[in-house]
């Protein structure tokens, strides 16, 4: 028997670390015209950077159902003394309410603690890891629920966007905001502050959006992990990866930001998570 970790695609864990530490990954839905797909089952990240590009219709995406998270829930409570679900930040999906829902419905054995990480990307994904390994580690349910919880605060992440044109075809900003961006050539850092979109930091170039980031690490403390996501620069996320490693002396997590956060971010996000010590 053991603790089983449960959470949703947009957390963007890569699949090798998804399976190293057994957390169970419920895909999020992208839908292009009338054909939807499983986030990262039915299409890659690749499939769908190149539809976004194309495509005559702006994707849309929807969370997991509650269905889904029971028939995950009930294979996972055969044999597990307890299950944590760890997810994007209710402010930004209703998977937080699917996953809820579910847990209602399934009414497993075994308890079942829902939490919302107030975070996206690899911010969720840093938590799961992490809860991952307490849970390995932890075998008094409430205890692992309790060290899971205290990582919320610790999270912190900043996404560099190449362009407000996906933001806006999303309904995150207003379209005038999008087009004075790209006219202007700035890029623009959010970051989340209790769940929701902040700006964080605008730059006139690309470079010194990146470098900005770098600054960010620079600022944060001690580091326990750090992750950078990119959505269509892999290159260019690994270089980044490798500069932070020689500052802290930690190996960042390099994930792709998949189609489910892909659909707001577009071509060219660039994110950096980090998880500080206690």
């Amino acid at each position: 028997m053991a603790i089983k970790i449960v959470t949703d695609s947009t957390s963007d864990i890569p699949h090798a670390l998804a399976e190293k530490y057994g957390i169970i990954v419920v895909p999020v839905y992208v839908q292009f015209g009338n054909k939807t797909y499983r986030d990262r089952i039915d299409i890659t990240e690749s499939e769908f950077y190149e539809r976004l590009l194309h495509f005559p219709v702006h994707p849309t995406t929807s969370q997991p159902s509650p269905q889904d998270f029971v028939d995950v829930y009930k294979n996972l409570s055969e044999d597990a003394d307890g299950i944590i679900s760890i997810h994007i930040s209710t402010k930004l999906s209703g998977t937080i309410n699917s996953a809820l829902r579910g847990k209602d419905i399934a009414a497993v054995g075994c308890p079942i603690e829902v939490i919302d990480t107030q975070s996206v990307s690899m911010g969720v994904g840093l938590t799961v890891i992490k809860a991952a390994q307490i849970a390995a580690s932890c075998k008094d349910f409430q205890q692992a629920v309790e060290q899971v919880k205290q990582l919320i605060e610790r999270i912190h992440i900043w996404i560099v966007f190449d362009t407000l044109k996906y933001l806006a075809m999303g309904g995150r900003i207003g379209k005038g905001k999008a087009l004075l961006g790209n006219v202007l050539n700035i890029k623009p850092l959010l970051t989340l502050k209790d769940g929701e979109f902040l700006p964080a930091a605008q730059a006139r170039s690309r470079d010194k959006a990146i470098e900005i980031l770098y600054g960010y690490a620079e600022k944060a403390g001690a580091i326990d992990d750090i992750a950078v996501a990119y959505s269509t620069t892999p290159d260019e996320a690994k270089a980044l990866a490798d500069r932070l490693e020689a500052f802290c002396g930690k190996k960042s997590k390099i994930a792709s930001v998949g189609p489910a956060l892909g659909v707001h971010a577009g071509p060219g996000a660039l994110a950096l998570a980090i998880l500080t010590s206690e």
